[in-house]
């Protein structure tokens, strides 16, 4: 679903990541861990063709990035629900409309979908907040309407960049119950965070695989996590 091979990205302060390689298989449960900098929101952007990788070539569903044009990895990336660190909301609308904004974007009629997103909405635990403005939400609720937004497109991968970031452990783990729940439905998973406790929680329900970024390569994290 998604391949990394021999992957390096570089910016105007010289290389950032250098010689990944990574497959990531459908129905899969991966962990990405590095210290803050190492590179782990530039390593997602590159899964989701959101950045161009500057060496090697960069797989989504069998097609090479670098060959597509700009319309052909908006498709590709349809398939992808992401989940980001800062949520990106926006202020003015409702909860509901936010969730929904996937589908508005790629020219689908929100209203059509109405029973789906209550199903959706009450699953993640915000339905006495369909309509609530973005300001208003706590971390945890903010965390959860992200992970709305990212799934409403029913997409094959899930990635989330610091999804616990900001909020109590109990929410965390509410949090993982839904990315666990999403893995069981057959979705592939990819989280890039910090927090070693919610690695050691998932692991304990799922079967995970765990990488870490140091000195810019991807390698895989050990036994002890």
């Amino acid at each position: 679903m998604i391949e990394l091979e021999n992957v390096a990205y570089s910016y105007g302060g010289g290389e950032l990541l250098t010689d990944m390689t990574l497959s990531v298989a459908p129905g899969s449960f991966h962990f990405l861990t590095g210290p803050s900098g190492s590179g782990k929101t530039t390593f997602l952007k590159l899964c989701y063709g959101a950045l161009q990788a500057t060496g090697g070539h960069v797989r989504l569903f069998d097609r090479d990035v670098r060959g597509l044009s700009r319309d052909d990895v908006a498709l590709l990336r349809r398939k992808i629900g992401v989940v980001h660190q800062d949520c990106q909301f926006l202020d003015h609308l409702p909860v509901t409309e936010n969730v929904a904004l996937p589908l508005t974007v790629s020219g689908q009629d929100p209203n059509a979908s109405d029973a789906n997103l209550k199903e959706l909405l009450a699953w993640v635990g915000l339905t006495s907040r369909a309509g609530a403005l973005p300001p208003e939400l706590s971390g945890g609720e903010r965390q959860r309407a992200a992970l709305a937004r990212a799934v409403i497109m029913s997409p094959d991968v899930i990635l989330a960049d610091e999804p616990t970031g900001n909020i109590d452990w109990e929410m965390s783990q509410r949090l993982l119950t839904l990315l666990v729940e999403l893995n069981r439905m057959g979705k592939t998973i990819l989280v890039a965070t910090h927090d070693l406790g919610l690695i050691r929680a998932a692991k304990a329900q799922v079967q995970t695989r765990v990488l870490r970024i140091s000195n810019r390569r991807l390698q895989m994290a050990g036994a002890d996590l």
